[in-house]
């Protein structure tokens, strides 16, 4: 399949032939590793609302990270945020659901729905197995995930990528699995965890709950100097390298801060809704100083609308 991908049709290259069904986001990952595309481009939703799903869809970003595992969401919240994503942003973009934990029904959940998935915290082999299996369907993907019965309506939405394989064959090459790792643990294994489950499409190091696991300062994920990190910083990249796989993380702030981010990543979070409601309180501090009493503040501002 040629890429097709610009910035105005966002991931719409990549749709499934129905947008019931997910994406193929392992593709997109591997284009954007493989410098075909640029590097995926989303923004991370920390507050899981359908609203804000359906406001943000229109912009096209690239993913956007449905945040199951920090938020107060239910399935049904998650699963319409979901669907808010993919039908009014007409399949450019890739909806990310990171779920809550490593929980089979819950992995079942989000791809049911459409998404991709990212699972956090993991750090063994066994860990890792148990994830993607959750995730597959049929034992020659070593598949333990259950077909759901009415998800997709035969001759509707049921369409399949590749006609040469049976649905869940193609529902298998579509939807991506990223893991999260994040801990040192995670980092020291990560190795044996890509050698022996190579269904895993994308990597992220958890920075901010990697150093906290350290018992190093968070530094809000944004890294340090020390050198038991930056050792093991090195360890994951080389990783990384060995292994070919795509990495992921945050790129957000100035130019050169994004550059340094994004550098040798094909998924990257480049802003958030929190990021956005967190600078209201900007908007609040200068209305304070235009409207202060005079004597009490600023001998410039005015009050009551007058100057």
């Amino acid at each position: 399949m040629a890429t097709l991908t610009s910035e105005k049709q966002g991931m719409a290259a990549y749709r499934a032939p129905s947008l019931f069904q997910p994406h193929q986001a392992r593709k997109a990952l591997r284009d954007a590793h493989e410098g075909k595309i640029p590097p995926l481009l989303g923004l991370y939703l920390g507050l899981s609302a359908v609203p804000n799903a359906r406001f943000v869809a229109p912009m096209a970003f690239d993913a956007v990270w449905v945040d199951w595992e920090h938020s107060s969401c239910n399935v049904e919240t998650m699963t319409s945020m979901v669907h808010e994503l993919i039908f009014m942003s007409e399949g450019k973009t890739i909806p990310f659901v990171r779920v809550p934990g490593h929980d089979h029904a819950a992995i079942g959940y989000a791809l049911d729905a459409g998404a991709s998935i990212v699972i956090p915290q993991v750090e063994t082999v066994e860990q890792a197995q148990f994830v993607v299996s959750s995730a597959k369907f049929g034992t020659k993907s070593k598949g333990t995930r259950s077909a759901p019965p009415f998800r997709l309506i035969p001759g509707l939405t049921d369409m399949s990528i590749d006609s040469s394989k049976t649905l869940h064959q193609n529902l298998n090459e579509q939807a991506a699995v990223m893991i999260q790792i994040e801990t040192l643990e995670g980092i020291n294994n990560l190795d044996a965890i890509l050698t022996a489950v190579p269904d895993i499409d994308a990597v992220w190091l958890g920075t901010l709950d990697a150093r906290i696991s350290m018992n190093l300062p968070g530094n809000g994920g944004m890294g340090g100097t020390e050198q038991e990190w930056v050792d093991a910083v090195a360890t994951y990249e080389n990783t990384m390298k060995k292994h070919n796989k795509p990495s992921a993380g945050f790129a957000i702030g100035d130019k050169d801060t994004m550059i340094k981010m994004g550098k040798g990543k094909s998924f990257l979070m480049v802003t958030a809704d929190v990021m956005g409601l967190a600078g209201l309180a900007g908007g609040l501090q200068a209305a304070r100083e235009v409207y202060a009493i005079p004597g009490k503040g600023d001998s410039n501002s005015g009050s009551n609308g007058t100057v």
